[in-house]
């Protein structure tokens, strides 16, 4: 019997199937679309499992939060538009007849990480996902620890300085507004005068420009702040860093563990990359959907 993971994203939104094994057999991409709103979106997705044919037992979903997990609903994401309080467990399974769980992306990039990926083996593990905004989660023994309110390991609203900036939910001064890559892009874009990315900044570093080694001195101190603090409040056995600045500028993660080290009273601390990539939210999806059928 295959599972379905559910990986919604605010441009895009990918469906993988899986078999008995884990493998992830088939991929369905489609845009995220403003005008259809989550119903609409989803019913794309069920079209395309319909056509499949497959046995399925169970759907998993990765999204952007906030969520209330109890209710299996989307609250009000700020990159998900028209998807505001959409009780998304509920439409899939009056939809599909199948059992359906939720949890946020980056949870689920830690699960899949943590019980089949580069954390595996580990009682302990912390994901911190390093892309347009700062992901993380929390896993001990191979279960998400999700808090009271959903909030654990939510690293991206940790204050790592005094900064006035910042936008939506998001903290003054957290880890999100300060060492994101959509922050990268604010400072690189008010330092050079002119619309820059995240890759542009980078390559401005390697150039030499003291500009762009400004801003990475401090987007890089701001993380090992944050690093910092999830030692001394979780002391994890690993650290499994995943997105996409994290994993493509490893040189940059270095630099951040070797300046967190001196915030630390035992600076050996264990690192590694994500197993899965922009895959985990997918793989995390089905351990969700596996869940359910135990």
């Amino acid at each position: 019997m295959k599972t379905i993971g559910i990986d919604i994203g605010g441009t895009q939104i990918r469906l993988g199937i899986f078999d008995e094994e884990r493998n992830l057999i088939d991929v369905f991409k489609t845009d995220n679309n403003r005008t259809l709103g989550g119903e609409g979106n989803m019913d794309k997705l069920i079209q395309y499992m319909e056509e499949k044919n497959e046995e399925y037992g169970a759907i998993g979903i990765a999204s952007p939060g906030p969520l209330d997990l109890k209710n299996g609903k989307i609250l009000n994401p700020p990159n998900l538009y028209g998807w505001d309080n959409f009780e998304i467990v509920k439409y899939l399974k009056e939809k599909t007849g199948l059992p359906a769980a939720i949890n946020n992306d980056g949870n689920l990039a830690g699960l899949a990480e943590a019980r089949i990926g580069a954390g595996k083996g580990y009682d302990s593990v912390i994901f911190i996902g390093m892309s347009t905004g700062m992901g993380g989660s929390f896993v001990y023994k191979g279960e998400l620890i999700n808090g009271a309110h959903c909030n654990t390991a939510e690293f991206y609203n940790v204050i790592v300085c005094d900064d006035p900036y910042h936008h939506g939910s998001a903290n003054p001064g957290s880890l999100n507004e300060i060492a994101g890559g959509a922050a990268m892009e604010r400072l690189a874009t008010e330092a050079f005068g002119k619309q820059m990315f995240a890759k542009d900044l980078f390559q401005e570093y390697y150039k030499g420009n003291q500009k762009a080694i400004d801003i990475l001195e401090k987007t890089s101190e701001a993380l090992a702040k944050g690093i910092s603090n999830i030692y001394y409040t979780i002391d994890p056995d690993v650290y499994v860093i995943g997105g996409s600045i994290g994993l493509n500028n490893k040189w940059y993660v270095e630099k951040v563990i070797e300046k967190a080290k001196k915030y630390l009273v035992d600076p050996d601390i264990c690192v590694t990359y994500s197993q899965f990539g922009d895959d985990a939210g997918l793989f995390g999806a089905m351990l969700a959907a596996e869940d359910l059928l135990k």
